[in-house]
């Protein structure tokens, strides 16, 4: 009975109810939509990651479906393009729980005893490439589904998979997992084989029921229009199903029949070959075949004979441009042609074009190459010897084709450097560099290649007479090619099952090969083949395979006459006779015998160290070694003496004895190849090259020379026209980076791993000067194009600008993150425009392109990239950037998404994007000068493309680097091309130079320039110039909570020029048509508004807002109901406005744990009983816009830090703490009766939109918390009755929202077509209002008529003598006047009845952020950091009289400079006194009448990096990354002193104890370290600073005193510690114990002097951040320290940076001197208390998260431990009761208990809270 209510069958999602979550669980991307083709909705899982995006039911693993249906349906489809998984885990009978997975990432079927891995092979559409080859084998579509796959019905017989792979019975369905990327329509299990397509009365009549099988239920099938098959547009998949197919085991399509299920083609192997035909569909589609006629069986090595010509009809007319045969190399969109493969290609249309390929082996392999796809179709089909065309289509393409003709590489080696072979006339020389094989004419140096290798070539070997060369190359299947050597040809290709082959040998006459390599165990294995058939076209065949436990190194075929050497690393060479398998001789290599002045031992030929001998080769005549101690040596046959020998740089690999016996092949492991001249004894180098990876290169166009820097830590300079070395610099400890030669003169500057910067002379072979301004890497170096400037940047962001006028370079400035931190960006992090004007590089983050005025560094624009791609959900990051050309004036970008963005350079505007530059990023980018031809780099290929994109394809690809390529650029005389990675690689550049124009002064570019043929062209070319004809976008992109914001595009122009966007009146004629249809359609829901500008003010638009029911009845719902206004066209692409009123939240690394607002792991104190209470918050956030209010008449005042809002008593500075916010707050308003407060943030705590928080002023509680905006609130404001509530979003929201102030209510909400700034009531009308935005001011006039709601809208724009401005703020003046600040500086005053501009003024230089007004004055704040106070008495006579009127000018009353951007202000009636907010995180009271500015609260502007407090408690430091030392009295919390180091970041303070000697004030000094290596004592008493030390060489990490004050410990990042004297500056010692880690903490403290059993009065810890803790005892007055303890804690291997993990931190225990507290990165979450004298741990506490922070109560026995999680746990270590606190909106990166133990602070980012320790 339990089964009966599966039958006949269960719809799994519907019984689950999965849309509900409650038995069911998501994780990732996991969305509904409406899909068309099946008319409802269904599931959609995306994302890289199958593991993290997915649908499970159940919800959790130990719950079970138990669903008993014998055979389960699921339909679905496979995401194009990608790849999916689906797990099922099913119980057996016997209990146990068996997996069976399938996915098209699989290759194979794979089984375990618990495991089944069946591959998926993605149908396609009928008709299409796809579906015709996949009729015969399916052996090469496994992988990514095809573009045009369908919607699969999937049956699987789950009685039958596990009765036939694992011999076990089925009972139920335990667990269904559905993981990225595919459609998911529903599940159903039943006990019915269904079959789909068939209606019931077709079963009847067909009497299915006999058969077992039933027509698809109507709730389980397909939509199918009228007149149409189910199987024409659908698959039908049966696993498992009868017959064979290829690949075996997998799951796939097969030839579907209603009445029989599916039938199975046979294995294709069996069947004679058939004609081909392709249908009329299979036409359509590709465009290209009519018919391929029968083919003629032929023997297998047969040569190519040409018959008979068949006609092959093209669909398209017009001649082909070019047909490739024969030996050809060709450069094709998906690779570089290996010589060899006889090919003739056949070029069709983009859409899916194919090509035909003739082999000889008889077969046709039909690719087709999805132009927007990097995924090719392929199969073999026996077809006709020739294909030949009459009728073509009119290919477009980039031309000359080749475009790149590969001339010379240097390199030599890649795998081993032991390969290196004469030919037989000894004229040549053969060797491999990495995957490409050279042969080198000895005599000119001209190189011919071999390609074909997709790895590095780890063996060669000649037949007798040099014609067949073998080679092999690495790689677990390595691959062995066989060449005609004479013709460059690939003969064969086979697989040898070995893995990385290291030697071949090949028999006299070439019919024999033999290898050595490993087998899957490790084993050596000697196979040997048989090659006689293989110029003939025959196939190599394995003749013997053999496996012996001697690791054999070299082997090599002769005759059984012949006499062997072999030579040995001990210096042995034995010569063998192998006719009697005997040993003829032994001799050994020893080295000159060593005379000591005491004894003299004589060595023996088996004792003493021999020379190692690497290689031995014979001739007729002599013999010749290659040795280890870097000679070759020669040898007359009996070996009696050295006759000749020559000393190479390195350790010799290999030698070889050239065939007429006057040469001697050399190689080195050094990577050097030469040669000996036997006669002349003379030595000729042929190739010197890198070690290693060769990570940048500089051409210097005068002398023809190329530097180039690699990771085997040298620097070469090369002759371009020999390509031979000319100078070799070495560094022996550090990397170079990056390489750039100055424009003029014969100097080139390196820039380094360890951040220093050297210039060079070559003339003088010299070091010119040494920087040192960097502290990491450096990632980006060059020079201006005069050779004036130089510029500099490095992994840690810093940007360095430098004079070199002169030869000896000096810095002029010095910028700190500016530049993006990740080192992929590395060697070309900025680009210099042409003109040498601008520079630009990618930062401050990845995700954002900053280009700056290359001559002071002043920002000039920067450019969001990663809301540009409008169709990803993932975040676009900026990698690799290059300028045009001048004058073109483009800015190109590559990114992490595969796409190059040309940018405008002046506007940031995007130009254009070319899609799938590259299968993984583009690495390089380079413009020809004449900006014609794009050079991309990306994986392991060169890409070659047409820069206007004019072609059908507009792109060549050139393979041969074996490694991804670091570089690549066009010489200066644009004649080659080089590019750089595994070697390097000069290319001649084929393309005809542009003639000169007859018009001088226009560009080549501007003069052709012409629109992209964006229908034909490949790359999808998005053409972005007019923004207003784009399509809508439906939704803005939304960062995640744990990833970088998007930042914005700040572009700094002059009034009158071009904005960011280009209007037109077609975009605005359109947009008003798609407004005006969206406002009639879209009546469900909230209110749609339609702006357009009057024609000469003449009329108003009326748009009355339909409101939903819900709103008008449920106050319930209507706060957090999800917007579903209709919306007009928006641009395609939200760019941050040129305006600072918009709020941006500050980036955080740390996210909220999901858990955190569960009750279920969050260890909340009881109400009443909480060990802390937030006793005081410090900081302001400058960060926020419009975040502080005061109320003059109440005197209530708030602002916020982070996401606390902080309510202030102004007369007794005591503080009250609202919380609830998740996220940064943005923005504050205030009702005009001071008693509700709203507040905003982004969203949180799992909500999609932003948070709204309405608090009642009186008690300070929450009333009611409302969502609607979707990425940030901007601006509030209460109506002047508070009757009603305005909030705005920002530019990326840009939705206006009105809600009822007694519910809260949403009353309207309309979406607007621009961004708006600010938002105000107008005080004299409380249903009016306005916005200012884009060159225009938007009136409003509210009408309420019952639930209706009407809203009359006006746009009245600024005049057109005031320019192309952003109207910024705005306020009401209470006698009609309106006053809006631009975005330049200017004031317009507008006639509120009129609704028009009557009067400017020019009010400040830069942008007005704050306006307020009332009566006749007027108050302006701006980015210059100054607030105005204007008298405006002769504005309103103005208004009114016009020109009569007696005065039109403002008197400018007063002005002040505040210390950053002003972001808020408020201020009283008579606007004489006021309070001010600036980004520095300062509020300002001000007062006019007494002209003073003080300040009322103030804290760290950037992240606060320790705090430390005075022995008595009555004071405590803090410092930052600003550089600044502050003190603070602890009793107010007010700054007493503040110590500012410019250009630092103080990273570590500690304060002195008092020593006895030095009673009172006199003797408190708090000591500081630096980023820069300094420390600095400052005096608190005289307020300055006593002492600078320079101890340390990097950036400080930690700092303390001694115990007694005398001594200053120190760590640095580099984990060396200085012990320094405060009295003398002198450093006394240096500890290295943790040298190579950053010391995270020093701690000292006192213990009795015999304690621990050794002498001294002070016990003191450090910690590095490698999990290790050193404890130290120490007597300073007697020069003692000794280390008594060294912990090492365990910790899991991670793939993260060191620097993303948790710190390392430690610290003694209070309570217990003899134990030390650790928490880090291990084994376990946990608290470590380990005991100095038992030297073990004694007890662990265990924790839900890493700790970031960690404090000990002097006190009690309380402990803190802070998270990233933004969670403050404090534990009491008596009880073992833990409390979790919250409150900061970021990570808690730093806890300190005060020494009494009453106080604890905290710190995230900026923000300090101190916390009142309640618990006794």
């Amino acid at each position: 009975m339990a089964k009966v209510w599966q039958h006949p069958y269960l719809n799994v999602f519907k019984h689950f109810k999965v849309e509900e979550w409650k038995r069911s669980t998501k994780e990732g991307d996991v969305t509904t939509f409406m899909d068309k083709t099946l008319k409802g909705t269904v599931y959609r899982i995306r994302g890289s990651i199958p593991a993290s995006n997915y649908i499970q039911l159940p919800k959790t693993s130990t719950q079970s479906l138990g669903l008993t249906g014998h055979y389960l349906y699921l339909l679905f489809k496979p995401m194009p393009g990608k790849y999916f998984v689906v797990h099922l885990d099913v119980t057996t009978e016997d209990s146990q729980v068996v997996r069976i997975s399938f996915s098209n990432l699989f290759k194979e079927f794979k089984s375990t005893a618990t495991w089944l891995q069946f591959p998926f092979i993605c149908g396609a559409a009928k008709g299409s490439v796809y579906e015709c080859t996949a009729r015969t084998s399916k052996q090469d579509l496994v992988g990514v589904a095809p573009a045009n796959v369908r919607w699969t019905c999937l049956m699987l017989d789950l009685h039958y998979i596990l009765s036939m792979y694992l011999n076990r019975r089925y009972s139920h369905l335990k667990s269904i997992k559905l993981c990225s990327n595919l459609l998911v329509k529903n599940v159903y299990t039943s006990d019915l084989l269904f079959e789909p397509g068939v209606t019931f009365s077709e079963a009847r009549q067909a009497k299915l029921a006999f058969h077992g099988i039933s027509p698809m239920p109507r709730e389980m099938a397909f939509p199918v229009p009228k007149g149409e098959n189910w199987h024409d547009r659908y698959d039908y998949i049966r696993f498992p199903s009868d017959g064979s197919k290829l690949p075996y085991d997998s799951i796939q399509k097969g030839c579907s029949s209603p009445a029989a299920g599916v039938q199975v083609l046979e294995d294709p192997i069996r069947h004679l070959p058939r004609p081909v035909t392709l249908t009329k569909a299979v036409r359509d589609r590709v465009s290209l075949i009519q018919q391929i006629t029968s083919p003629k069986d032929m023997p297998r090595w047969s040569p190519l004979v040409t018959k008979s010509i068949p006609e092959v009809h093209l669909a398209t007319s017009g001649p082909l441009e070019e047909v490739y045969s024969g030996d050809q190399e060709f450069s094709r969109a998906e690779g570089l042609q290996a010589a060899g493969d006889s090919t003739v290609p056949l070029h069709a249309t983009t859409d899916g074009g194919i090509h035909v390929y003739a082999h000889r082996m008889g077969d046709v392999a039909i690719h087709a190459i999805g132009i927007s796809s990097d995924e090719t179709a392929y199969t073999k089909i026996t077809g006709p010897e020739v294909l030949s065309s009459k009728k073509a289509s009119p290919f477009r393409r980039l031309l000359p084709d080749p475009i790149l003709k590969l001339r010379t590489i240097i390199g030599f080696g890649g795998y081993s450097t032991k390969w290196a072979l004469w030919t037989k006339n000894s004229s040549a020389v053969v060797y491999p560099c990495h995957a490409i094989i050279i042969t080198m004419q000895i005599e000119t140096g001209e190189q011919r290649f071999f390609i074909g290798h997709t790895d590095k070539v780890s063996a060669l070997a000649f037949n007798g007479n040099s014609t067949l060369l073998a080679s092999a190359q690495m790689g677990h299947l390595s691959m062995v090619r066989l060449w005609d050597f004479q013709k460059g040809k690939c003969l064969s290709m086979f697989k040898t099952h070995v893995h990385s082959v290291s030697s071949l040998s090949l028999s006299y006459s070439g019919a024999v090969l033999c290898g050595i390599g490993k087998d899957g165990h490790g084993k050596t294995m000697v196979v040997v083949w048989n090659t006689a058939q293989v110029n003939q076209g025959g196939e190599v065949v394995v003749l013997a395979k053999a496996h012996t436990d001697v690791d054999i190194q070299t082997l090599k075929i002769a005759f059984f006459d012949d006499t062997s050497f072999v030579c040995s690393k001990s210096g042995h060479i034995l010569e063998i006779d192998y006719k009697n398998f005997t040993i003829r001789n032994a001799r050994r290599l020893l080295p000159s015998q060593i005379q000591h002045s005491h004894r003299r031992e004589k060595q023996t030929f088996n004792s003493g160290p021999g020379i190692a001998i690497n290689s031995i080769s014979i001739s007729s005549t002599f013999c010749a070694t290659a040795s280890e101690d870097g000679y070759v040596r020669l040898w007359p046959l009996d070996f009696s003496a050295v006759f000749l020998e020559a000393e190479h740089e390195g350790p010799v690999s290999s030698v070889s004895i050239s065939p007429d016996n006057l040469k001697v092949l050399c190689t080195t492991s050094t990577g050097n190849l030469g040669y000996l001249d036997v006669q002349s004894r003379g030595y000729n180098t042929l190739m010197r090259s890198h070690t290693d990876s060769v990570l940048a290169f500089s051409v210097d166009g005068l002398r023809k020379q190329m530097a180039t820097v690699s990771q085997d830590n040298t620097i070469r300079i090369w002759d371009l026209v020999s390509m031979q070395q000319l100078y070799d610099f070495t560094a022996s400890d550090e990397i170079p980076c990056t390489v750039a030669f100055h424009p003029a003169q014969q100097i080139f500057a390196c820039g380094f791993s360890s951040g220093v910067v050297r210039t060079f002379s070559l003339t003088a072979s010299d070091l010119l000067m040494e920087h040192k301004q960097h502290r990491g890497a450096v990632t980006g170096l060059t020079f201006s194009p005069d050779g004036n400037l130089m510029f500099s940047s490095c992994s840690h962001g810093t940007l360095a600008l430098y004079n070199c006028a002169a030869q000896k370079s000096h810095v002029l400035r010095v910028l700190g993150n500016v530049v993006s931190q990740d080192a992929e960006h590395s060697p070309n992090a900025l680009a210099l425009s042409g003109d040498g004007r601008l520079l630009a590089f990618v930062g401050p983050s990845k995700y954002t392109v900053t280009v700056m005025d290359a001559h002071s560094l002043d920002e000039l624009l920067r450019i969001d990239v990663s809301i540009l791609d409008l169709d990803s959900t993932s975040l676009d990051s900026a990698l690799r950037i290059c300028f045009a050309p001048m004058p073109v004036g483009h800015l190109l970008v590559s990114t992490s998404s595969n796409k190059v963005l040309v940018l405008d350079a002046k506007t940031g505007r995007l130009v254009r994007e070319v899609s799938r530059v590259h299968k993984l990023s583009c690495s390089s980018l380079a413009l020809s000068e004449d900006a014609r031809y794009l050079l991309t780099a990306g994986d392991r290929v060169v890409k070659v493309w047409d820069y206007q994109m004019r072609f059908d394809i507009n792109f060549q690809v050139y393979i041969g680097h074996s490694e991804p390529v670091r570089q690549v650029a066009f010489t200066p005389d644009q004649q080659h091309v080089i590019s750089i990675g595994d070697a390097i690689f000069l290319w001649d550049f084929l393309a005809v130079s542009r003639v000169e124009s007859p018009k001088a002064d226009v560009h080549p570019y501007v003069e052709s320039l012409m629109p992209p043929r964006a229908e034909t062209s490949s790359e999808k070319l998005k053409d972005f110039t007019s923004s207003a004809n784009e399509i809508p976008r439906q939704s803005a992109p939304l960062p995640s909570l744990a990833s970088p914001p998007h930042l914005d595009i700040s572009s700094i122009h002059q009034p009158g020029h071009d904005d960011i966007f280009s209007e037109s009146d077609e975009g605005e004629e359109a947009g008003l048509k798609g407004s005006s249809r969206g406002a009639a359609d879209g009546n469900k829901d909230h209110s749609a508004l339609v702006m357009e500008e009057p024609v000469e003010n003449e009329e108003t638009h009326v748009v009355r807002p339909k409101v939903s029911q819900e709103c008008s009845r449920s106050p319930s719902h209507s706060g957090n109901e999800p917007r579903k206004e209709t919306k007009g066209p928006e641009p395609q692409y939200y760019i941050r406005p040129d305006s600072y009123r918009h709020f941006t939240p500050r980036f955080k690394a740390s996210a909220l744990p999901k858990f955190l607002f569960s009750l279920q792991s969050v260890l909340y104190p009881p109400a009443g009983n909480e060990g802390l209470k937030l006793k005081a918050v410090i900081g302001y956030n400058g960060n926020g816009r419009g975040n502080m209010v005061w109320n003059p008449d109440t005197g209530f005042f708030a602002y916020t830090c982070g996401c606390v809002i902080v309510v202030e008593d102004l007369h007794s500075g005591s503080q009250q703490h609202w919380l609830g916010h998740p996220e940064e707050i943005s923005t504050l308003a205030v009702s005009h009766d001071a008693q509700v407060l709203a507040s905003a943030s982004g969203h949180g705590n799992g909500d999609s939109r932003c948070q709204i928080r309405i608090w009642n002023i009186q008690d300070g509680t929450c009333q009611k918390v409302i969502f609607h905006h979707e990425t940030q609130v901007q601006a509030m404001a209460y109506s002047r009755d508070d009757r009603l509530l305005v909030t705005l979003g920002d530019y990326s929201d840009r939705t206006l929202a009105l809600w009822n102030t007694h519910t809260y209510d949403l009353m309207s909400s309309t979406h607007i077509l621009e961004p708006v700034h600010e938002v105000a009531f107008n005080p004299l009308s409380a249903g009016e209002l306005a916005c200012v935005g884009r060159g225009a001011v938007t009136f409003w006039l509210i009408k309420q008529q019952g639930a209706d709601i009407s809203l009359k809208v006006h746009r009245a724009a600024i005049p057109d003598m005031v320019g192309r401005v952003e109207l910024t703020s705005l306020c009401y003046s209470t006698n009609y006047l309106l006053y809006s600040g631009t975005n330049t500086g200017q004031i317009c005053v507008w006639d509120t009845q009129t609704n028009r501009c009557f009067m400017t003024w020019e009010a400040d230089e830069g942008e007005i952020g704050v306006l307020l007004c009332c009566g006749n004055r007027l108050v302006s704040g701006s980015n210059t950091k100054r607030i105005r106070l204007w008298s405006v008495a002769a504005v309103q006579e103005l208004r009114l009289k016009g020109s009569d009127a007696r005065s039109s000018s403002v008197l400018l009353e007063h002005e002040m400079t505040l210390d950053g951007t002003i972001v808020g202000a408020t201020f009283d009636d008579s606007l004489d006194m006021g309070i001010v907010g600036t980004t520095a995180g300062t509020l300002w009271y001000i007062n006019w009448a007494e002209s003073t500015s003080i300040r009322l609260i103030s804290g760290h502007k950037n992240k606060v990096n320790e705090v430390t407090f005075s022995p008595g408690e009555s004071h405590c430091a803090t410092c930052g990354e600003d550089g600044s030392v502050r003190v603070w009295a602890l009793a107010s919390m007010e700054l007493v002193v503040q110590f500012q180091v410019l250009n630092q970041s103080c990273q570590c303070l500690a304060w002195s104890p008092i020593p006895i000697s030095h009673g009172g004030a006199e003797g408190q000094h708090v000591v500081a370290g630096y980023s820069d290596g300094t420390i600095r004592v400052f005096s608190i008493s005289r307020t300055e600073m006593e002492l600078k030390m320079h101890p340390h060489s990097v950036a400080l990490t930690a700092i303390a005193y001694s115990a007694d004050g005398e001594i200053i410990l120190s760590g640095g990042k580099d984990g060396l510690m200085a012990v320094s004297s405060p009295r003398t500056g002198m450093t006394i010692r240096v500890l290295i114990d943790h040298k190579g880690s950053p010391i995270t903490v020093i701690q000292c403290t006192r213990k009795q002097y015999h304690d621990f059993g050794v002498e001294g009065g002070e016990l003191w810890l450090a910690a590095s951040s490698d999990r290790r803790v050193s404890v130290w005892v120490s007597a300073w007055l007697k020069d003692k320290c000794e280390l008594i303890d060294w912990l090492s804690f365990p910790a899991p291997a991670s793939p993260e940076a060191p620097s993303s993990l948790p710190p390392s931190l430690a610290a003694f225990c209070p309570w217990d001197n003899g134990t030390l507290v650790y928490v880090g990165f291990g084994m376990q979450k946990e608290i470590l208390f380990y005991s100095l004298r038992q030297k073990q741990v004694v007890e662990k506490i265990p924790l839900s998260h890493f700790a970031t922070s960690l404090s000990l109560s002097p006190a009690a026995h309380f402990l803190a431990v802070g998270f990233n999680e933004r969670v403050l746990r404090l534990i009491d270590c008596t009880t073992r009761t833990e409390q979790d606190f919250v409150g900061h909106d970021d990570s808690v990166h730093l806890c300190r208990f005060t020494p009494s133990g009453k106080r604890l602070f905290t710190a995230s980012y900026n923000e300090i809270l101190v916390w009142e320790i309640t618990s006794t």
